[in-house]
């Protein structure tokens, strides 16, 4: 069925379209619904809506250095946790060793994305080599484990739900990725080399609290399997941003995975608009149903200031957010004609709680960096 034409209403001075031709000397602001799927409304204002003196309270952007957290943990489940709410966790793994026991998530699917360092995964589904900016998305209740000299992820839970792919609607099935670029687990030489008679751990996680099976065996010796489940892994490499030269796309059309309760969407080099009306930088706005966090794995965060790899920021529900004041001016300039930031969001429906952190792993002063005056913002 065709949806009908929403009604919408023009007060005073403001442009026709959305993130283009904003009237002279304003700052334009969306207030959404929905994350970005739901009715919007552009606010043209005189002053940038995050020119605040100053934030009283909890609610906060903040930002925080995983380079700083330090924690070599034998398995995911000990990796530090960065923040939660009941349907999503999102940690911080950082290992220099080999697994010696196999893992188990009875909470929900683990989404992996490798920021540092590589890795060979082994599960019940065969062997896998994972690599720098890989997705690996590991099923509710896979068994699996990873050999590795150095390896550093971001580790993004699905708890009591499940990862799957976003509609492209008119865009089409092979849009921003074919699902043919997926790679998934073999049963190859590898695998086959890793099964043995070797009494096994597997730790399961499960409510949050951990449980070990013992194995006689090494339980990962599937001869065989066939199904439409499985893990897979995808690298932002083989991701093909939506573009458009007129038009800045807000950050919905750069979804790659979703749940019930959050979207994750990937962030990747682009050319960036060339119509002279077009906004060349990210637009104010209030994402009021929606928690934001982005994970900055490599490149210059053309929307950002002083923020670095291996950083993550989180904007909460009920703040507005947008560009730097450096970022903004550089971008109604022009000066930049491509990105080249990669970085991972995570759009949450419900509020996430931030986990008690090692001291110097937050930024405190984040939240004065859009102080247009302060030029003394570096961490």
């Amino acid at each position: 069925m065709v949806k009908p034409i929403p009604v919408t209403k023009v007060e005073g001075v403001a442009s026709r379209q959305a993130h283009a031709d904003l009237p002279a000397n304003t700052y334009e602001r969306e207030l959404g619904q929905q994350g970005f799927f739901g009715p919007a409304t552009q606010m043209h204002h005189a002053h940038p809506p995050t020119a605040w003196e100053s934030i009283q309270g909890p609610l906060q952007p903040r930002a925080f250095y995983t380079q700083k957290i330090g924690n070599n943990a034998p398995n995911p489940f000990t990796a530090t946790l960065l923040m939660r709410n009941a349907h999503v966790a999102i940690r911080f793994w950082t290992t220099d060793n080999s697994m010696q026991h196999l893992v188990r998530n009875g909470d929900g699917d683990d989404l992996m994305f490798v920021h540092q360092g590589q890795a060979e995964l082994y599960c019940d589904y065969g062997h896998m080599s994972i690599d720098e900016g890989d997705y690996v998305l590991l099923p509710r209740g896979t068994m699996w484990r990873v050999e590795t000299v150095s390896l550093q992820a971001l580790l993004i839970e699905a708890t009591n739900s499940h990862y799957g792919l976003p509609d492209k609607g008119l865009l089409g099935h092979h849009a921003i990725f074919d699902p043919a670029v997926l790679l998934s687990p073999q049963i190859n030489d590898a695998f086959k080399a890793q099964q043995a008679e070797t009494p096994t751990d597997v730790v399961v996680k499960r409510r949050r609290q951990t449980s070990v099976i013992r194995y006689p065996f090494n339980p990962l010796d599937a001869v065989g399997w066939h199904g439409n489940l499985m893990p897979v892994k995808l690298n932002w490499r083989d991701i093909r941003p939506v573009m458009s030269h007129r038009y800045h796309i807000p950050p919905s059309v750069h979804s790659t995975f979703l749940t019930e309760h959050f979207i994750v969407c990937t962030f990747c080099p682009r050319p960036i608009e060339s119509d002279p009306g077009a906004l060349k930088v990210p637009f104010y706005h209030n994402n009021d149903d929606y928690d934001e966090v982005i994970f900055y794995h490599q490149g210059q965060f053309f929307s950002r200031d002083n923020i670095h790899p291996g950083m993550l920021t989180l904007h909460p529900s009920g703040l507005t957010h947008g560009p730097h004041p450096k970022a903004f001016t550089a971008g109604s300039k022009a000066e930049r004609k491509q990105t080249d930031e990669v970085a991972v969001m995570i759009d949450s429906r419900d509020a996430l709680e931030v986990a008690g952190l090692p001291d110097g792993v937050e930024w405190r002063g984040y939240v004065n960096s859009w102080k247009t005056a302060n030029e003394e913002r570096k961490p």
